[in-house]
C-alpha cells in the first residue's frame, strides 16, 4: 500500500517550498531547460526524456505538461521521493529507482530506444569528477545524434573574482525575492520522518542510498571540457544567474 494522495501533495509541495531556498530563479531556470528540451525534440511524436536525480518530479513533471506524448522518465535513488511523487504526479511520468553513476545504473532505466533530451538540476555536482565523467559518456552513448543533455546546477565561474560576484549577485537577489520560509532541507527530512504514514518509505532509505560520493567543485570551462571528451558536439552556457548556470551539450 502506498502514500495516500492528501499526504503525498503536502510533502510535494513542501518539497517545492524548500527547493526554492536553493536555487535563485528555480522557475526560470526550469522554463529554460524546458525551452531547450522543446526546441530539440521539435518533430519528434513521442520523444524520450530523462530527469536525472529528479526528487519526487518536480521538472520532469513540468516537461510532461510542455511536451504532450512525450515518455518522460523520472530517475532518482530515494524511494520515499519517488512514491510522493508518483502518487502526487500520478501516470504522466515513468518513475525508475536508480543510483545516477552507480555500476550498472542506466540498465536499471531499460532503455528500448534512443534517448531524446536527459536533463538534470542541483544533482550531479554530488558525483566526483571521475564518476561524472563516466556518466557523461554514458549519456552520450545513449542519446540520439543532435539529442541534449541540460544541466541546471550551482557552478562557479571560472574567474575566482567573477566567483564571488557571481555569488554575491545570487545572495542579494534571494534577498529580494525570499520564498516560504518553513522549510529547509534538513527540517523537511526531520518532518518527513515524523510522518508515520512515510515510515516504511523512509525505512527502505538505509538499503538504497547513493553510495559516498565526493563532490566536485568543477567550474564551467571543466564541465564543458569534460563534456566534450565525453563525445558531445557543441557544449555552452545557455543561462546564467548568480552561480546558477543552466549548461546545454548537444550530441
Amino acid at each position: 500500500m502506498g502514500v495516500n494522495a492528501v499526504t503525498a501533495a503536502r510533502w510535494v509541495e513542501r518539497w517545492e517550498d524548500q527547493q526554492q531556498r536553493y536555487a535563485v530563479d528555480r522557475e526560470e531556470s526550469f522554463t529554460v531547460i524546458a525551452d531547450v528540451v522543446e526546441h530539440v525534440t521539435r518533430g519528434q511524436a513521442a520523444p524520450l526524456v530523462l530527469d536525472l536525480g529528479s526528487g519526487p518530479g518536480s521538472l520532469a513533471a513540468r516537461l510532461a505538461g510542455r511536451l504532450p506524448g512525450a515518455e518522460v522518465l523520472a530517475v532518482d535513488g530515494d524511494p520515499l521521493l519517488l512514491e510522493l511523487g508518483s502518487t502526487y504526479y500520478g501516470a504522466a511520468l515513468r518513475y525508475v529507482e536508480a543510483m545516477i553513476g552507480a555500476p550498472g545504473w542506466l540498465g536499471a532505466l531499460a532503455l528500448d530506444r534512443p534517448v531524446d533530451a536527459a536533463v538534470s538540476t542541483t544533482a550531479l555536482h554530488y558525483l566526483d569528477r571521475a564518476t561524472l565523467f563516466r556518466v557523461y559518456r554514458e549519456l552520450a552513448g545513449v542519446l540520439r545524434p543532435g539529442g541534449v543533455l541540460v544541466n541546471g546546477d550551482h557552478i562557479h565561474p571560472d574567474s575566482p573574482k567573477l566567483s564571488q560576484l557571481a555569488a554575491d549577485l545570487g545572495r542579494r537577489h534571494a534577498e529580494r525575492h525570499p520564498g516560504p520560509a518553513r522549510d529547509d532541507w534538513e527540517s523537511w527530512w526531520s518532518g518527513a520522518a515524523s510522518d508515520p504514514e512515510l515510515a516504511r518509505f523512509l525505512a527502505q532509505r538505509g538499503s538504497h542510498r547513493h553510495p559516498r560520493c565526493e563532490g566536485n567543485d568543477l567550474t564551467v570551462s571543466r564541465h564543458l571540457d569534460l563534456l566534450r571528451e565525453a563525445g558531445f558536439a557543441h557544449a555552452g552556457v545557455v543561462w546564467q544567474h548568480g552561480l546558477s548556470h543552466v549548461l546545454a551539450a548537444v550530441r
